[in-house]
């Protein structure tokens, strides 16, 4: 990791017969704490759509506000684009990619590009992470410590790819050769999601353009600006124009990037209930093919034998409330063994009710605000209906200290119904359900027991539980005594109603790409 542009090892060379100086003591907190309210006092560095490698505004001449969650002021205008302008962007994504600009250069040479681009991202982390903040509310030591360096790794690790995909030779008859190649799609539409905006466009854009195609970027409404700025650096890089292109808007330009029949692949991580449109949009449209991250409804289950149940209460407080909750992946269903239900929910309400809440410029504060308000209302209306079900809140976050915005603290409801509303709906915001079982086989029935199958969690400290329930567990994705960060060798994903495909890792590349067999018949030489 590089801090200030230079890395751990680097060192000036030590000069002969000089003296070496004491380091200066600074409080490196109260430092960063400086640079990120100095950069959140600059203006935003890109505000326009890239279409065609260029900066432009909607064909149409409209804008929309882009207003920061934190107080609620206005932090730009952005363009309102439309059809017209999916339009060109998806033509100029062609056209880059028919004259093979991109998808023909030498693999060693995309590497070199998408690398300096990983380098460029990098380089302005704390530029990003501030904008990012400042655009959806995500705290900023996630951004910063977390998001933009993932982003940068991924599309790294994807450049690093590049140069190092084979085909296959295959030996059908003495004379018969087959050449099996994974062939480039074309054009892929990627739409994204507003909670975590960079790092996601980097688990799209990677793949994507590691095998060689061009892509149109359509970010969420709330939050467009690192997308822009990262299109940009893309740009800066030598990624060539009108490989990747970004149009603004809200779902006028997704629905016609969805219908274009000159998209291949609509990628996409987001709400169920978009999800079902793109796949609508795709059999009205060219049956293009689409990828799908969905909801979750997370089960986190801890057994009376997890190796450290202190620890675990409090990985299952920080976890749920991460992000302010805004995460698809989020362990908002907490189910605990019966003989330590009592205990342990005490000591997660405890680390809960200590997170404090505000400002998410502020490097000690766990949660922001909510990206909106019609996401905040949303929230509200949940918890209510939850209450009218019977479920009884052992801390209601709805109270919150700060007195304007749409700002929420951790929510808790204890002995919640498996069936209800609140353990079966993903609610996408800090509310965490604590749910009581007897047995393993009771836990994974009421974890299975939802559509969604995105993510699971375990503790425990006996591996014959742990390889019995992760065989039984229907998640893409399990967790075990805390499994691990967000990590791009890793493939990220659901069953059920939580999607198909994989992000991130080598299998993200089948997403993006088909296989192409070519057959060669040789004539006996004379």
């Amino acid at each position: 990791m590089r801090e200030s542009g230079l890395s751990l090892c680097d060192r000036a060379p030590e000069q002969p017969n000089q003296e070496m100086e004491a380091p200066a003591v600074t409080d490196a907190p109260a430092v960063k704490q400086q640079a990120i309210l100095e950069q959140a006092t600059r203006a935003i560095p890109a505000t326009r759509a890239i279409i065609d490698g260029k900066p432009s505004a909607a064909a149409s001449g409209r804008t929309r506000p882009v207003i920061s969650p934190i107080d609620g002021s206005v932090l730009a205008e952005i363009p309102d684009c439309d059809a017209a302008d999916v339009e060109r962007a998806v033509a100029g994504a062609r056209k880059a990619f028919e004259d093979r600009r991109w998808s023909g250069m030498a693999p060693k040479e995309r590497k070199r590009r998408m690398v300096r681009w990983a380098e460029l991202i990098a380089a302005q982390n704390l530029e990003l992470a501030v904008l990012e903040t400042r655009d959806m509310g995500m705290p900023i030591g996630m951004a910063e410590g977390m998001v933009l360096p993932f982003t940068a790794d991924t599309i790294r690790w994807y450049g690093e790819l590049a140069d190092k995909l084979y085909d296959e030779l295959i030996q059908v008859e003495d004379a018969v050769t087959a050449l099996i190649t994974r062939a480039p799609l074309g054009v892929i539409g990627a739409i994204l999601p507003w909670n975590a905006p960079s790092m996601i466009a980097a688990w799209k854009l990677g793949p994507a353009l590691a095998t060689g195609n061009s892509v149109v970027v359509k970010p969420a409404e709330d939050a467009s600006l690192s997308t822009l700025r990262i299109a940009e650096l893309a740009l800066e890089a030598g990624i060539p124009e009108g490989v990747v292109q970004v149009v603004t808007g809200d779902g006028k330009a997704g629905e016609a990037l969805s219908l274009h029949r000159d998209v291949d692949c609509l990628t996409f991580t987001g709400s169920g209930e978009v999800g079902r449109r793109l796949l609508v949009a795709s059999a009205q449209s060219n049956m293009k093919r689409v990828h799908l991250e969905l909801g979750g409804k997370t089960a986190n289950i801890v057994l009376a034998d997890a190796p450290d149940l202190g620890a675990a209460a409090a990985a299952s407080a920080a976890l749920a409330f991460f992000n302010q909750g805004q995460v698809c992946e989020s362990p908002t269903r907490l189910l605990v063994q019966n003989s330590v239900r009592e205990k342990f929910a005490a000591a997660v309400v405890e680390h809960a009710a200590a997170k404090r809440v505000g400002n998410p410029l502020q490097l000690d504060m766990d949660l922001g605000p909510i990206v909106n308000r019609s996401q905040y209302d949303s929230i509200l209306a949940k918890i209510a209906r939850a209450e009218k079900e019977g479920a009884r809140l052992v801390l209601d976050g709805r109270r919150a200290s700060v007195p304007a915005g749409t700002y929420m603290a951790p929510t808790v409801a204890d002995r919640v119904d498996p069936g209800s509303s609140l353990a079966q709906e993903e609610v996408f915001g800090p509310v965490l359900s604590i749910i009581g079982f007897d047995t393993l086989e009771e836990a994974i029935a009421i974890a299975n027991g939802t559509r969604y199958g995105l993510a699971a969690m375990l503790w425990s400290s006996n591996v014959d539980t742990i390889l019995h329930a992760g065989r039984r567990l229907v998640a893409g994705i399990v967790h075990v005594n805390g499994g691990a960060p967000p990590l791009v060798e890793l493939p990220h994903g659901g069953f059920k109603e939580s999607g198909s495909g994989r992000d991130r890792s080598l299998h993200a590349l089948g997403n993006y790409t088909d296989l192409r067999t070519v057959i060669i018949r040789a004539a006996a030489p004379n």
